[in-house]
């Protein structure tokens, strides 16, 4: 996607934050440009690295899952938060590029499995065949002949012996210890699963065949089994692990979160962090962002070409405080606006899964219509403005929270309404379920 496209496609959710999301959308399209370069000068183009500077709920992460779900790349997002120095117990930051690898893994399984897909559908095909008349035979005679065949197959694709019963293997248990139990949009994923540990001792012990039970299924659920059973056998045939590793050195991303926690002010004489090793953390992080090769179950993974995107909300310190060696591993810094209240009120109206949009679809499945007045959208972005300014600012999560107690006793009571009812939230309405919140806020600037 070209970049404008990219960033139109980000307004559609997000609102505002213009700037971040120009930064990411060129960091993506220089992934492609370095691909069409002759091979020599690809190897001295190496990713311009992103670090995103802003309030917390301002969009920093939303931003990049935005992104993740753009991309057909892996991508992996962590929090800095959860790994300590190597020697301290607990994660190290190359456990980064190992969750990375099984996500890589999973996308290029699921590629390859497309693929292969109408191939394996005709061979299921087949193997019922052979179940129903017996294996294909030359010449003529028996059940296997090519005229019975050729009927039953008809019969097979009208569906017409659907309910006909045959024994089938049914595979038992983890089908593909390789890969871990990783989310799509690029959580870590559980790297060595139990199913996982279990299928690697019986393969050490009796080779790697799965285990199977014999059963009868009608055909209509027995022809997913088998496909399934066909699909896995196709996919032995692939060098998966050798495309994975690929698309992460030339392709890969990966998003650190909360970068600002593992940082402290470099003139405090308190603490310098709050984990003794979270500066060791940051030490650990250079090479993996500079470039190096970290070793995997899948084999050697170089990260020389992956782009590492950081975000924090900089709250207590400044990016100045993180250490001068990753500052300079991070070249573009982008910083993100804390939201006004016009910004409250378009994020309630604009993007396309809007808050406003949700509650209405959630009280319709009721079969009870939700009105929200214009005047009560406004009041609900004002309100929420305010609490940010006197309590605490968290951004635009402070409209769930506002949203929340204007619908609690709306969406207990939609249940028991007549289909047909219609509910308005108006502006009186936002004021008094408010009402309390608003003098709590009031009070708590004078209790020390």
């Amino acid at each position: 996607m070209r970049p404008s496209e990219v960033v139109h496609e980000l307004d559609r959710h997000i609102v505002g934050q213009h700037d971040a999301k120009r930064a990411v959308a060129i960091a993506m399209r220089n992934r492609w440009r370095r691909q069409q370069l002759p091979e020599d000068l690809r190897k001295e183009v190496t990713p311009r690295n992103v670090l995103l500077v802003g309030p917390t709920g301002v969009g920093k992460t939303e931003v990049m899952r935005r992104m993740a779900k753009l991309n057909d790349a892996p991508f992996l997002k962590v929090e800095a938060t959860k790994f300590t120095e190597v020697g301290y117990h607990g994660r190290d930051v190359d456990q980064i590029i190992r969750d990375l690898m099984d996500v890589s893994m999973q996308l290029t399984r699921k590629v390859w499995t497309e693929k292969l897909r109408s191939q394996a559908r005709a061979m299921v095909e087949d193997r019922i065949l052979d179940l129903l008349t017996g294996p294909a035979q030359q010449g003529k005679g028996g059940t296997g002949d090519a005229r019975g065949r050729d009927s039953f197959r008809d019969m097979l694709r009208q569906g017409m012996l659907d309910d006909q019963e045959i024994e089938v293997e049914v595979p038992q248990g983890d089908r593909n210890p390789d890969v871990g139990a990783g989310g799509g949009d690029g959580t870590s994923p559980n790297i060595v699963a139990m199913s996982d540990l279990w299928q690697r001792m019986s393969g050490a012990q009796g080779g790697k065949k799965t285990p199977s039970e014999r059963k009868k299924l009608p055909i209509s659920e027995a022809r997913e089994v088998i496909l399934e059973v066909e699909l896995e056998k196709l996919l032995e045939n692939v060098d998966m692990k050798k495309e994975a590793i690929q698309a992460v050195e030339e392709s890969g991303i990966v998003f650190i979160d909360e970068i600002d926690k593992i940082c402290s002010a470099r003139d405090s004489f308190s603490t310098r962090s709050a984990d003794a090793s979270a500066e060791g953390v940051q030490r650990d992080l250079l090479p993996l962002i500079e470039g190096t090769t970290i070793n995997t179950k899948y084999g050697n993974v170089n990260t020389d070409y992956i782009l590492f995107v950081a975000a924090g909300a900089f709250h207590s310190v400044k990016p100045s405080d993180l250490l001068p060696e990753l500052q300079g591993r991070l070249p573009i810094r982008v910083e993100l606006k804390g939201l006004t209240e016009d910004d409250l009120y378009r994020i309630l109206t604009e993007p396309v899964a809007n808050l406003v949009r949700q509650q209405v679809e959630l009280i319709g499945s009721e079969g009870v219509s939700l009105e929200f007045d214009d005047d009560a959208v406004r009041e609900i972005a004002r309100m929420a403005a305010l609490l940010n300014r006197t309590i605490e600012n968290i951004g635009a999560r402070r409209l769930h929270t506002v949203m929340e107690r204007i619908m609690e006793e709306l969406s207990f009571e939609a249940a028991e309404l007549d289909k047909g009812a219609i509910l308005r939230v108006d502006k009186a309405l936002v004021q008094t379920r408010l009402e309390e919140s608003t003098k709590k806020s009031d009070l708590s600037k004078y209790i020390l």
